[in-house]
């Protein structure tokens, strides 16, 4: 069967739906979240029992970073561990969820802002199933990622991410993931097991971002820089915030606002994710 053919037989079974498929921006943190039963993980296992079951995922990690724009088109993507020195049960662990490459092949159809590439050499990083292991423990449902090109800034990403629109009336679960907040540098390690601990700056450019997310005015969020200097150390590098370009691009004119796992973690990262549901 040629990946044309395959994609119409997937699509076959995936009529447009009367209720848009959710959104999400979900604050990943640590990749020991993804084999350890923290208050983190235990809300993204509910979590996927509060939206409809989705016909395949495709997650934007902050771990894909790239020259041009890629997205994942093998059958079976491997598990990347792309971290180092934590224990080795992390090392172990795998996710062996389907690809699809028909949904990929249409992705880069949808998209007329830039040429992306089908990848057959990435697979799954941290950002994704650390997440999606514990909201699909049976690794049945299609996993993709579509990276983010190095080279652009926030808005380009945004209008990006618009082009996906028509993946949410099909049942694609659209995720981006990273951290609001993510200064590395700056981090309180010794703080790390606290249940909520964030610097004043962190805590107010959060809640900055929160509001300005709740109220749907995205041209701050998009030029973050303008948010002062809070913004700047939340931001010191893009590729933990630009994910969030991507949920915030998709969001329709009937989504609600949500957040969940909205907590400071070790003074300068934040955890806060948010959910866009009609």
């Amino acid at each position: 069967m040629t990946t044309l053919a395959a994609f119409k037989t997937f699509t076959d079974g995936l009529p447009v739906q009367d209720q848009l498929m959710p959104v999400l921006f979900v604050g990943h943190g640590s990749p020991m979240n993804g084999i350890e039963d923290t208050e983190f993980s235990r809300r993204w296992t509910k979590l996927a029992g509060e939206i409809p079951v989705p016909a395949a995922v495709l997650v934007v990690s902050a771990h894909w970073f790239t020259r041009g724009t890629r997205i994942t088109a093998m059958d079976f993507p491997k598990t990347i561990h792309d971290f180092g020195g934590f224990p080795p049960a992390l090392f172990e662990v795998q996710y062996p969820a389907p690809g699809q490459p028909a949904l990929a092949l249409k992705t880069t159809q949808l998209i007329h802002s830039a040429h992306v590439e089908l990848d057959h050499d990435w697979g799954l990083d941290h950002g994704t199933w650390t997440i999606v292991r514990h909201m699909y423990p049976t690794a049945s449902i299609p996993v993709l990622q579509l990276s983010i090109d190095y080279t652009k800034g926030p808005q380009y990403h945004y209008d990006l991410a618009r082009e996906l629109y028509a993946l949410r009336k099909k049942g694609v679960l659209i995720m981006g993931s990273g951290n609001m907040v993510h200064n590395l540098w700056m981090a309180a390690w010794d703080r790390l097991n606290d249940t909520d601990y964030g610097y004043d700056w962190a805590v107010t450019i959060n809640n900055t971002f929160k509001t300005l997310i709740e109220s749907g005015d995205h041209k701050p969020l998009i030029n973050y820089s303008t948010l002062g200097k809070d913004a700047l150390l939340a931001i010191p590098t893009p590729e933990h915030y630009l994910p969030l370009m991507y949920t915030l691009g998709l969001q329709g004119p009937a989504d609600n606002v949500s957040f969940f796992n909205d907590k400071a973690v070790a003074g300068s990262l934040t955890m806060t994710s948010v959910k866009l549901a009609a």
